[in-house]
């Protein structure tokens, strides 16, 4: 189950860029999930809940956003978002594309920081945010 090791990578970085950030207490964490990713989303829940147990994070929500699977069309010459990960077809004009745009990324994007000392802060996790993509 990579999906543990994920969630010890996320926790990881989470008390790093609240730390840098000055957050105290971190409320919830955001993430992007590509639907190419290969994590199952329950299970990453899980992990997380298991893996910030004793540490600062415990009690922090992970709020996961689900990111679709975009193509590129060479016969449309557009973006294309697909309504299923497969087939990898323009969902206008059917042409198979292997072109991904977007649909793999697991991304930490923001930090959302709450308490007596902090009042409501939030940060973007950084000047760019923190990536981890299964290939």
């Amino acid at each position: 189950m990579h999906e543990l090791s994920i969630a010890n990578s996320l926790a990881e970085l989470a008390m790093e860029a609240a730390e840098n950030s000055g957050i105290e207490q971190v409320k919830a964490l955001y993430l992007k999930l590509g639907a190419l990713s290969g994590v199952v989303k329950e299970a990453l829940e899980f992990s997380f809940d298991v893996a910030v147990q004793g540490t600062s994070l415990e009690g922090a929500k992970l709020i996961i956003e689900d990111v679709p699977v975009s193509v590129f069309c060479p016969d449309c010459q557009e973006e294309r978002i697909l309504p299923e990960p497969f087939p990898m077809r323009c969902p206008v004009c059917g042409t198979k594309t292997g072109q991904v745009l977007a649909g793999r990324e697991i991304e930490l994007y923001a930090l959302e920081g709450g308490g007596e000392n902090d009042g409501a802060e939030s940060s973007n996790c950084g000047n760019s945010p923190e990536r981890f993509e299964e290939k």
